[in-house]
């Protein structure tokens, strides 16, 4: 699953062995080396990962997880902490704080790649890193942007998640388990009515330039994108 990978070490040595190992995994990185410079970085595109030490200049890792849990546009990134500290207390607040997983170094890169898989997978099994255009919408997973024209779309994380999805497998229909599996995660525990309220809340967002009727219901088994 390649992924667009953003990393936050002071550490040169370190930064150098991750982007050496993810690149060569097929992954797309960028590098900073503390919590403003990967701020300014996210202000202009999101990530699908964060690979972030917690002992960072300024601003820890921990508190950087915590703001960017605060914001609904950076609140859908993976997180894996991976940091010099190996105590049982700093990985319990760190997953605390909403680290998905937590790797003491030094690390062997084999097992971070497959952290991340798997980290990756449960938060969006089925999701796709492909921009797509289609109906006069276009939208890009990178950017976290939606564009109808000239126009841009203001979109939750759930909905933008969802609407990817349906843009990349067109005209067919998902019931809404299947959509709760494939947007949410096989490890959601939510009711399929949920599903109805986030498509519900995607069609208003795409209401002001006429393309909600793209998203079809088909009465008694779910929805579909309508190219």
């Amino acid at each position: 699953m390649r992924a667009h990978v953003l990393v936050v070490d002071p550490d040169p040595a370190v930064r150098q062995l991750l982007e050496l190992n993810l690149t060569r995994a097929g992954h797309d990185v960028r590098l900073c080396a503390d919590a403003e410079s990967a701020l300014v970085l996210l202000d202009d595109a999101v990530p699908d990962m964060l690979l972030l030490e917690w002992d960072l200049p300024g601003q820890s890792g921990e508190a950087l997880i915590r703001r960017l849990h605060a914001q609904a546009r950076t609140r859908g990134i993976a997180i894996i902490m991976v940091s010099a500290r190996a105590g049982e207390h700093d990985k319990i607040l760190a997953l605390e704080a909403g680290a998905d997983d937590y790797l003491t170094k030094p690390f062997n890169p084999r097992e971070l790649l497959a952290r991340m898989q798997a980290v990756l997978r449960r938060r969006a099994p089925h999701a796709s890193v492909d921009a797509v255009q289609m109906a006069g919408l276009h939208l890009d997973p990178y950017t976290q942007r939606v564009v109808a024209g000239a126009s841009p779309i203001a979109l939750g994380p759930v909905e933008f998640r969802l609407l990817n999805f349906l843009m990349h497998h067109p005209e067919r229909v998902h019931t809404r388990s299947q959509l709760l599996d494939k947007v949410w995660g096989r490890h959601a525990v939510l009711e399929e009515r949920t599903v109805d309220a986030h498509v519900g809340r995607l069609r208003h967002a795409l209401q002001p330039s006429g393309h909600q009727e793209h998203i079809e219901t088909v009465r008694g088994t779910g929805y579909r994108f309508v190219a």
